[in-house]
């Protein structure tokens, strides 16, 4: 249990050298408490030998498939949807003779019985598979370790793969010295050996259905550099914070972020409204983020231990503050209070994401609508319950122009180019700001 660097000493590190392969994963609690039994992965002993399983997002029908699992007569030790996951694929019906797993066709089965959401990967001997579900909506991607070698006849070095790496996210490659090679499609199936990268299956979504990439990724949960789509988070968010100033101008002297995720959009929006871009905040480096934190006081804790003020910077001025999300409102209101402590003879609030509304049930922790600061009754004064003087969010439709108009005019290009392209069909999640989810709930 714990961060990564509380948890793995050089000594137990040295531990996993023995081997040319493995999996990890560290999950925030959505399905399953936050306790050492649900700690990832889960390996389980098969009719073939130990699987081990990793996975990131949610099950939608995850009561559903406990039950069946229950009726059939397999056990269950956790509270985690992720062991469903590893018991399906255990248990699935033999689909092969004894001396040979037929692990696509397990793996097909798994996606058959849960259409979304999950990320993993499976680990079997030698072989690691990395699938994603045939909505997309949680992110996967290849990287490829690289070793330089001899110089060519053109002055150039020739380059060799010594391995493949898997995660969620783009930005962990560089800290391991690996490439981005590409990301894994919806539906896809990959099978990593240490010979290659290969493509076993791409499960069809139902037809006429897009994919649902998690738009709030872009939003909040994606560290800036990590690329999506083909596109980098950063450039989103900026482009989020123009279409901010466009819809939402005020009357300011500087504009400033709560980091550090807001950043981007801070400096977008400041690019588009001709003002200054300002540090009012100082943000403490040791306190993690607040969001998600399993329990509101924990949260909240995180709130009051986190930011310093700049006050030299803002005194006597106008300021633009801008958000990347205001979910709950457990951070806004005393940073804004902060501010006018400090000098701030205005602080306008310019959130770069619509209201969230809905729960979530794909794999962010929003369990219910009534914690939303949007669904309760101080929503419709806002400004006047936060302490701001004036509060706009960033529409719908600007975000998702934000994010999609970019991808749009690649794929243009690539046509125009007769290129082939291997983004598809374009669609993303925006179930927790419409309410509009991508497939049918398990009730």
């Amino acid at each position: 249990m714990g961060l990564i660097n509380h948890v793995f000493s050089e000594d137990n590190l040295k531990k996993l050298y023995v081997s040319n392969l493995g999996i990890g994963h560290t999950r925030y609690s959505t399905s399953g408490i936050s306790e050492l039994e649900n700690c990832q992965p889960f390996v389980v002993e098969t009719l073939h030998g130990k699987i081990a399983v990793a996975h990131n997002g949610e099950l939608i029908n995850a009561k559903q498939l406990r039950r069946k699992l229950m009726r059939h007569g397999v056990g269950l030790s956790t509270s985690s949807d992720s062991e469903l996951i590893t018991q399906l694929l255990a248990f699935t019906p033999p689909l092969e003779n004894d001396d040979t797993p037929d692990w696509v066709a397990r793996i097909k089965n798994l996606m058959n019985e849960t259409p979304t959401s999950y990320s993993l990967l499976m680990m079997h001997k030698d072989i690691i598979y990395a699938v994603r579900d045939p909505y997309g909506n949680r992110p996967l991607c290849i990287g490829r370790l690289v070793s330089v070698g001899n110089m060519t006849g053109k002055g150039k070095k020739n380059s060799e793969t010594e391995g493949w790496v898997v995660s969620s996210e783009s930005c962990s490659f560089l800290s391991i010295g690996a490439q981005y090679y590409r990301e894994v499609l919806p539906g896809e199936i990959v099978k990593i050996s240490r010979y290659d990268v290969q493509t076993l299956e791409i499960v069809p979504r139902p037809e006429g259905d897009p994919p649902a990439f998690c738009i709030f990724e872009y939003v909040y949960f994606a560290r800036p550099d990590s690329i999506f789509e083909g596109q980098m988070v950063y450039s989103v968010r900026r482009r989020c914070g123009q279409q901010l100033a466009i819809e939402a101008p005020v009357e300011a002297d500087l504009v400033s972020t709560v980091p550090e995720s807001a950043t981007p959009a801070a400096l977008g929006y400041a690019q588009k409204c001709g003002l200054p871009y300002v540090e009012v905040l100082c943000k403490n480096r040791y306190v993690g983020r607040t969001f998600i934190q399993p329990n509101m006081r924990l949260r909240q804790l995180g709130v009051a231990k986190k930011f310093g003020v700049l006050s030299d910077n803002f005194k006597g001025k106008r300021v633009v503050l801008i958000d990347d999300s205001i979910v709950r409102g457990n951070t806004i209101s005393p940073i804004i209070k902060l501010l006018r402590e400090s000098g701030a003879k205005e602080v306008h609030i310019r959130v770069a994401s619509p209201p969230i509304r809905f729960p979530c049930y794909m794999g962010i922790n929003i369990p219910t609508k009534e914690e939303l600061i949007a669904n309760r009754p101080e929503f419709h004064d806002l400004a006047k319950y936060i302490g701001a003087d004036s509060v706009v969010y960033l529409s719908v439709e600007g975000l998702v122009s934000s994010v999609q108009d970019s991808i749009k005019a690649r794929q243009e290009n690539q046509n125009s180019l007769k290129t082939k392209s291997h983004i598809g069909k374009i669609g993303h999640c925006t179930a927790c700001l419409t309410g509009e989810y991508p497939v049918e709930l398990d009730w």
